[in-house]
């Protein structure tokens, strides 16, 4: 396949992949299927595991070290805080890391057969997103049952996941295909990841961190959006949208370059592979 094969217009990508819709729906189901195919409890083994998370954090945080959010009295606030920061890095840490290496493991596929290229991401996404519903389920149950359900504020969960969601598919398949041609992008956004988690406020609170550490905050795309999911779980308000602008701008600007980038080089990453 030579570059020259490739259409250039980014709508008769989005068709073709349209068009190849029960081809996403099957691999994603088929992964899901592999992925508990020979262990002994199948697929509860996903509720099991956020489930043991979540009970982790409760019983250590919560009962043990009975640690308290500043300001806070409630004997959940730090496991809620804890788990709705975890649980949504989760999805865009998976979603960014698996396009990271899609084009690479999926090499022989895309030597062997012709199907649009870019079902191997929205693969991804589709499978990240599936393993974050049922964890995310999993979440909302507890806070139900520990009557810290925050009401009308839980519908913002939706638009934020979808912009997180675009921001993560968007920096993965950039970075995906720019580790065909460098495989050194893996490694090093392995080592990027570990501290772009720390760097943002999921484990401690932002009033943890002085002044001129705050105000670093507003370069971290990522800050603004935890800090939303966090203030729709712990308070049970609404998010401040202004904080998300930067981030939904930013989504749009890297799903705009890995789809320019993939257009450019889709026929070279065949030939790279």
């Amino acid at each position: 396949m030579s570059s020259l094969s490739v259409p250039v217009n980014p709508f008769a990508h989005l068709k073709a992949v349209w068009a190849y819709r029960g081809f996403i729906l099957g691999s994603v189901r088929r992964q899901f299927q592999a992925r508990y195919q020979n262990s002994l409890l199948g697929a509860a083994w996903t509720v099991l595991n956020p489930l043991a998370m979540i009970l982790i954090y409760t019983v250590v945080f919560s009962q043990l070290m009975r640690t308290r959010l500043p300001g806070s009295e409630n004997a959940f606030s730090y496991s809620i805080y804890l788990c709705s920061g975890v649980l949504t890095w989760g999805l865009f840490s998976e979603i960014t890391s698996r396009s990271l290496t899609v084009f690479i493991e999926h090499a022989n596929l895309i030597k062997k057969l012709s199907f649009p290229r870019l079902c191997l991401p929205v693969i991804v996404l589709g499978n990240a997103i599936l393993n974050f519903i049922i964890i995310f389920g999993l979440f909302t149950v507890f806070l139900l049952v520990t009557k810290n359900f925050p009401g009308l504020p839980y519908l913002a969960v939706f638009p934020l996941v979808a912009v997180e969601a675009a921001f993560a598919i968007g920096l993965g398949v950039t970075l995906g295909i720019l580790n065909v041609f460098f495989r050194d992008v893996g490694q090093f956004y392995g080592v990027i990841l570990q501290f772009w988690f720390w760097l943002t406020p999921i484990v401690y609170p932002v009033s943890a961190l002085p002044e001129w550490a705050r105000r670093l905050l507003d370069l971290n795309p990522m800050a603004g959006l935890i800090a939303g999911f966090q203030t729709i779980f712990v308070e049970g308000r609404w998010p401040l949208w202004n904080k998300l602008i930067p981030i939904t701008l930013l989504a749009f600007v890297m799903c705009s370059l890995g789809i320019r980038l993939f257009l450019r080089h889709a026929g070279e990453m065949v030939d790279e592979l």
